[in-house]
């Protein structure tokens, strides 16, 4: 048996991993991730919001290895192997290198997403003979996180199951962990009961029965109160808003190529943003108001409303773009000046089966109806317009107020 270290951890105490498994934390891809924070931007309104994901991945490693063992008392070893456990192991830990700073926030731009960034990377840097020397497959690790890579091996679809579903091992970190560190009760979950309700399924992953059900149910509203009152803070996502406008006009003008922003993290952004203000102010203008911490105000807040089609176009960020321009046309003031943002569709997974009930979670006796669920996004997406403070300072009342009507007769 393997002598395995133990890493001190703020929220799971001891972590505890092989050598083996720490000599890829030491890896210049691994430590990159340790200069990124796990939720951008949210430290401007909680300042305690300062972990990385280094720390996160290794949370998601610890949960995964407890998972697994939990899985194979139960009956998981019938079709488990040791080289394929290893495989799911390292996957855990490596599942967020191919993050880069406000990953989350630039889905909608002409980029390779976090998965298929992480699965290039174990494929082909110096994790890989690290990941050999361990004693397991770079190809088994990349394909549990990258869904786009093909595999028919049943053991690995079982893995890909467990990392990614409604109750995974990054659920169960980043719920905890993002409440530990911004001093709020709602992520909390208890994760000792619900990896001891888990049982294994090789198609499906994972099931539970029905005296479970509290664990989806707990997880699912937390998640909603995480995004109500952290993720999708007013704030903080004025502040993703302007960093996504900022880096979509970067890219549109080869002011940055996505090789270079796939290798960034926070501080090496940041540099670029002020050195480049210098050269081309108005594409770095909102980036540099964010080093600044001049944030924009929101002046108008809609709901969103997914039967109005003037709302629906605005999904598509050229849309949005086209309509700052009008609306910057309007009040005098420069494109770059207004944002608008609208929160992306989000999703609670609630497709776990409920064995004794023999109904996915949505069907079965919980309250969390599938109308409940749904109602969870329409209650969090507003449609939000802001402006650079400077502009709204140089702006009568009545000025301000001739905007926003302007802007709710064009919804």
């Amino acid at each position: 048996m393997k002598l395995l270290q133990i890493v001190r951890d703020s929220l799971w105490k001891n972590i505890e991993i092989s050598q083996e498994l720490l000599d890829i934390t030491n890896t210049r891809e691994f430590t990159r991730i340790a200069n990124i924070k796990q939720l951008g931007p949210t430290h401007f309104v909680y300042p305690g919001a300062t972990h990385t994901r280094f720390a996160h991945s290794l949370g998601v490693y610890h949960i995964a290895s407890k998972l697994i063992q939990h899985l194979q008392k139960k009956g998981a070893s019938e079709w488990t192997t040791k080289e394929g456990i290893l495989a799911f192991q390292i996957a855990s830990l490596c599942h967020d290198l191919g993050h880069f700073p406000y990953t989350h926030a630039l889905k909608e731009l002409p980029l390779k997403d976090h998965e298929e960034l992480t699965g290039e990377i174990v494929l082909n840097s110096s994790i890989t003979p690290l990941i050999e020397k361990a004693g397991t497959k770079p190809f088994f690790v990349a394909a549990i996180v990258d869904k786009n890579i093909q595999t028919d091996n049943k053991e690995i679809l079982f893995y890909r199951q467990l990392l990614s579903g409604v109750l995974d091992p990054d659920k169960l970190d980043y719920l905890n962990r993002d409440a530990f560190y911004c001093g709020v009760p709602y992520g909390i979950q208890d994760t000792e009961f619900t990896l001891a309700a888990l049982e294994p399924d090789l198609k499906k992953g994972i099931t539970i029965n029905s005296k479970s059900i509290v664990a989806v149910e707990n997880l699912l509203f937390s998640k909603y109160l995480m995004y109500r009152t952290v993720y999708w803070h007013k704030t903080v996502r004025i502040v993703t808003a302007m960093m996504k406008k900022n880096l979509f006009s970067a890219l549109k003008n080869n002011e940055i190529l996505p090789e270079q922003l796939y290798s960034l993290f926070d501080e090496s952004l940041f540099q670029i943003i002020e050195k480049s203000y210098k050269n081309n102010p108005e594409i770095w203008h909102c980036g540099k108001q964010i080093l600044d911490k001049n944030f924009y105000t929101v002046i108008l807040e809609i709901p969103f409303n997914e039967k109005n089609p003037n709302h629906v176009k605005l999904e598509n960020l050229e849309e949005r773009t086209k309509l700052e321009t009008n609306i910057a046309t309007e009040c005098g003031c420069k494109e770059y000046e207004i944002l608008i943002d609208i929160p992306e569709k989000i999703s609670f997974e609630s497709n776990l089966w409920i064995k004794d009930e023999n109904t996915e979670f949505s069907n079965s006796s919980t309250v969390f109806t599938p109308e409940t669920v749904k109602s969870f996004t329409e209650k969090l997406r507003f449609i939000r317009f802001a402006f650079d403070t400077e502009i709204l300072n140089n702006k009568t009342n009545n000025e301000i107020e001739k905007i926003k009507n302007h802007i709710e007769d064009l919804l």
